[in-house]
């Protein structure tokens, strides 16, 4: 799996743990809380923007573009030598952890299907470094909405700029084009303060040749409230080593629910950075590569190798995919 992310959050519940100051979870099966108005925290690029962006984006700055969580490992190394970076604490960033010394439930999909085509790299520019994440095209009212992860839209209060969503990605080719976000939105906890059980974004792309990105691509369902504990299949573009970037991996297992700090959906997986914001299926049919989406490609725990976690999509994540599909 991914040793993708680790929150900052993270280390400090475990200090707590420690001094007996976490606070007790609440039942296996409870689901995060309702949200809270707004419905979703959202950023508008301009026409002129979204041409930018699609120039931007050559063969060769996709191929070259590194892994998100690695431009954030490199920029936490940097918190710990200035311990006020950022205007922060002394915290470490999220950042992905080493490679797990083998793969554990996963590797290149090789079954065909719709999830070739909906899946796909996402490409942005993030504190004027390129940087790559993933993404899926869901079924929407406006067919044109992307899901992926919240720091694949938003980090570090900045919004990402130069956003492209490329479906079916392949080593630098684009076979069904550019997606240039129009809009980018995130849940308004994540907005506020990047809290990892809303870790969710979405995208409204731009037509393309006249044509919205579902009539090209095709869409997933997407499903909210669905619960815990169930098979799923998750998706993504690694492009941290083991894996460079140039092809969709899945890995494919029974769920659970985290059992230490967070409500997230919990995956063995041997992913790494890249694959953020890329999706988990419930009810996923090799034979057609269709599924609802649950969840998305989230972070890890450096001390928990080959297994990755993704936000529980409740009641927040509809508000947002509400939002985003009426955009």
């Amino acid at each position: 799996m991914r040793r993708h992310r680790t929150a900052a959050g993270i280390l400090l519940a475990v200090g707590a743990l420690f001094t007996g100051g976490l606070v007790q979870a609440g039942a296996a099966d409870a689901a995060p809380s309702a949200p809270s108005a707004p419905s979703a925290a959202t950023h508008t690029a301009s026409a002129t923007a979204q041409h930018k962006a699609r120039a931007f984006w050559t063969a060769e700055r996709m191929r070259s573009a590194t892994p998100l969580d690695l431009l954030l490992t490199e920029q936490a190394a940097r918190s710990l030598r200035s311990p006020q970076a950022h205007g922060r604490p002394a915290t470490v960033a999220p950042t992905p952890a080493a490679s797990a010394a083998f793969p554990q439930a996963g590797g290149p999909w090789t079954g065909g299907g719709a999830v070739v085509a909906t899946s796909g790299r996402v490409f942005f520019t993030f504190q004027g470094r390129t940087a790559s994440c993933s993404g899926n095209a869901v079924t929407s009212q406006n067919a044109s909405t992307v899901i992926t992860a919240g720091h694949c839209v938003k980090y570090q209060g900045s919004w990402h700029t130069n956003w492209v969503f490329v479906p079916a990605y392949a080593n630098g080719n684009a076979p069904y084009g550019q997606w240039t976000a129009a809009k980018t939105l995130t849940t308004p906890q994540w907005e506020a303060g990047e809290d990892i059980n809303h870790d969710i974004g979405a995208a409204v792309v731009s037509p393309l040749n006249g044509k919205t990105l579902t009539s090209v691509v095709g869409a997933q369902g997407i499903q909210f409230n669905g619960g815990y504990n169930k098979p799923m299949y998750a998706f993504g573009f690694p492009a941290a080593s083991p894996y460079d970037g140039t092809k969709l991996i899945h890995c494919s297992g029974n769920s659970s629910k985290d059992f230490l700090f967070s409500q997230d959906h919990s995956l063995g997986c041997n992913m790494t950075g890249g694959s953020s914001g890329g999706p988990w299926f419930t009810g996923f049919d090799e034979a057609s590569g269709t599924g609802l989406q649950v969840s998305v490609n989230s972070f890890g725990y450096t001390f928990l190798p080959n297994r990755m976690f993704g936000p529980y999509f409740g009641d927040v994540a509809k508000a947002l995919y509400d939002k985003a599909q009426a955009s």
